[in-house]
């Protein structure tokens, strides 16, 4: 569990920080920030996820000799990393998408 926690609060981090810096953004140059943000909040979930799993990429190098020694418990340990960053990453989308009437 002390592996999923951050890389969920991670993701969800990405995407409400960068979708509000955005609005900011938006709003200083005079663009709609609801209808940016929840267009930043689409554009961000990806890269929340891969920037959440950045450091877990060590792991997936020793995810070929697994396969050949039968040990499935890196495989789901990995899984469960990358379910862990999507669904925060698609907490912080719908939280957006609710506060910016998205919805």
């Amino acid at each position: 569990m002390d592996k999923y926690l951050p890389v969920f609060f991670m993701a969800l981090g990405i995407v409400l920080g960068g979708t509000f810096i955005g609005a900011l953004g938006s709003l200083i140059s005079g663009i709609s920030p609801l209808k940016a943000m929840i267009r930043f909040a689409d554009d961000l979930k990806l890269y929340a996820v891969i920037c959440a799993i950045g450091g877990t990429f060590v792991h997936l190098r020793h995810l070929e000799g697994v396969f050949f020694q039968g040990d499935l418990s890196l495989i789901l340990q990995q899984f469960l990393v990358l379910l862990s960053a999507f669904l925060g990453a698609q907490l912080g989308y719908w939280i957006i998408m609710v506060l910016a009437g998205g919805l």
